[in-house]
């Protein structure tokens, strides 16, 4: 075994207050070298999208120590601010404690973990506000802003599976920080030595010093009229919410009472829940993974759907941040429809609503990621609108609404990515499935009583601005054995260009240079730093490849156009068989 290894579960298991949980994976670990190896042989990542990991004892898992550490990184990090911040502005008064607002799923620690990071931010004189009950990562987003705090943390894996857990900090703003704020928060927790010695207040005497505050129901009743406030569409009538028929499902996680409760406010009556996936768990026990982008999470409400005559069927993931959907089609059955699609459609209707709010003027912006598909942009731009894209993930959106409102060049007015995240009102700052449960409902609601299907709208929408299909082919690389894999993949591609069959490279965009390559000639690209490579050809169907940011995958999205659905089709095969030929030659050994 590795001696720093070696070293390092020997110091762990020499420790004499370990919790029971992590005392027992502790001991399992004996004489097993490669699972020692995977919990000790680095610590858990801590990045733009936080850390998520797989719970148990060691540096590479979560725990109550990844916790402590990086929550102490945090306070040291807000600290340092604060300082900074008084020191630059003469004489003014002593600044106020900061302030952190901690929410959580429910999966297996969650609720331990947020009273342990609220505990260690109280014991460095931060005060933390701690749901007492799950919230979804949305109303967390919502909750930063409403309250004026300077960060917030989300204990939440978002879809994976039961074994993991997650921790995810917001900024001020109520976006998920950035790569120059993750990067000093890093700093900081790499200052850390003694991850047995970080000091924790305890419960009682945090609470009396006013150090540890519980939010409560009515921080819910806020959220919930911000969105129905903000989404509720005035041109459609009550009776014609009171005909949809929703089947909704949570698929265990924070969903369930926020979704039914705007949905009921905004008239909607017939919303059939899946009872045997309305409680929280976070053993997930009705699907193999919590995720809507999977079909096999929709099995259960498809059945239900099916048996009580639904419009649409609802499924959020366990922190109530992303939606799939799915409705009736032309033979009685039921659709699923892709992030894309769902994305392209709610723009689409949004649009439609052009009196709404007043939200669609000369400087309205839709914003979206580099790896989402064209067909809301073709959508966007037929109306006038314009559109930009961000780096992938919700957290570049966000931050794009952060600059627009405050230089007042752009007014946000729909973002979304392929990943089947939504946000429709900027009052969260991160996708958001409560108030997309909400908008697609009002969807199907103006749609039905137009005579039409979603599926129909749909394919009305391709006729007007063009066919487009997309994939994603998600590719997971565990231990450090993947990890080497997925690194020689992306060296791999930058030397050797990609060839698909029927299609001719146009450009080779490099978002780690920073360069944009067409022929011999090279544009530089706007966008900050990250490691993804994305092809476009000449006919605009694209394929991009990045590595996970927050799990041991590689993931290729690949995205067509084409005359008719039959020719995206065949462009996805070709490129598909393309990348299955760069994982066949990744894996296999010299």
């Amino acid at each position: 075994m590795d001696k720093r290894v070696e070293e390092l579960y020997r110091l762990w298991l020499d420790y004499p207050s370990h919790p029971p949980e992590i005392e027992a994976d502790l001991a399992k670990l004996q004489g097993h070298e490669a699972n020692t190896l995977e919990c000790f042989y680095r610590d858990l990542e801590f990045g733009t999208g936080g850390m998520r990991g797989i719970l148990g004892a060691g540096t590479n898992r979560m725990n109550i120590y990844t916790i402590r550490k990086a929550t102490l990184g945090l306070a040291a990090y807000l600290s340092a601010q604060a300082a900074h911040s008084q020191a630059t502005v003469d004489e003014a008064p002593a600044a106020a404690p900061a302030q952190v607002v901690i929410g959580y799923d429910c999966r297996r620690m969650s609720a331990q973990f947020a009273l342990e990071a609220g505990q260690v931010l109280a014991a460095a004189g931060i005060k933390a506000y701690v749901f007492e009950h799950l919230c979804p990562t949305p109303e967390l987003s919502y909750a930063v802003r409403e309250l004026g705090a300077q960060a917030g943390i989300m204990i939440t894996a978002s879809h994976n599976p039961p074994e993991y857990n997650g921790y995810k900090l917001y900024g001020p703003d109520g976006g998920q920080i950035l790569p120059d704020v993750a990067s000093a928060i890093t700093h900081e927790i790499a200052s850390i030595n003694d991850v047995f010695g970080i000091a924790s207040l305890p419960r009682t005497d945090a609470e009396k010093r006013g150090l540890l505050v519980w939010l409560g129901r009515d921080l819910d009743e806020r959220y919930y009229e911000a969105v129905v406030s903000e989404v509720v569409q005035p041109h459609i009538s009550l009776a014609e919410r009171a005909e949809l028929r929703v089947v909704y499902s949570p698929l265990h996680g924070t969903g369930n009472l926020p979704v039914q409760e705007v949905l009921k406010r905004a008239g909607y009556s017939n919303v059939f829940l899946v009872a045997s996936q309305e409680q929280p768990d976070g053993e997930f026990p009705t699907v193999k993974s919590p995720n809507p982008e999977e079909p096999e999470a929709f099995v259960l409400a498809l059945q239900q759907a099916r048996e009580v005559g639904a419009d649409v069927v609802l499924a959020t993931d366990p922190d109530a941040d992303r939606v799939g959907v799915a409705a009736l089609d032309e033979a009685g059955d039921y659709h699923l429809f892709t992030g894309n699609q769902t994305g392209g459609l709610l723009l689409d209707f949004l649009i439609g609503q052009r009196e709404w709010a007043d939200r669609v003027g000369d400087n309205a912006i839709v914003l979206k990621t580099i790896v989402t598909s064209d067909l809301g942009a073709a959508v966007a731009r037929a109306h006038g609108i314009a559109v930009e894209d961000t780096l992938t993930g919700f957290k570049y959106i966000g931050d794009k609404i952060r600059l627009y409102e405050e230089n007042g060049e752009k007014q946000f007015f729909f973002g979304y990515e392929e990943s089947y995240g939504y946000l429709i009102s900027p009052t969260v700052r991160d996708k958001d499935a409560v108030q997309s449960c909400l908008a697609i409902a009002e969807m199907a609601a103006y749609y039905k009583q137009q005579g039409r299907t979603l599926l129909q709208a749909l394919q009305n929408l391709y006729e007007r601005v063009g066919y487009f299909r997309e994939e994603l082919m998600s590719v997971t690389l565990p231990g450090v054995q993947g990890l080497d894999t997925i690194q020689a993949i992306m060296r791999h591609l930058r030397v050797n260009s990609i060839a698909v069959e029927g299609l001719s490279v146009a450009a080779v965009e490099d978002y780690q240079t920073g360069w944009r390559s067409v022929g011999e000639q090279q544009e530089r690209l706007t966008l900050p730093s990250s490691d993804v490579l994305k092809y476009v050809f000449e006919n605009g169907t694209w394929l991009a490849v990045r590595p996970s940011g927050t799990e041991p995958k590689i993931k290729f999205y690949l995205g067509s156009q084409g005359r008719d659905l039959a020719d995206c089709e065949t462009q996805l095969l070709h490129m598909r068989t393309s990348v299955k030929k760069i994982l066949d030659s990744a894996q296999t050994p010299d």
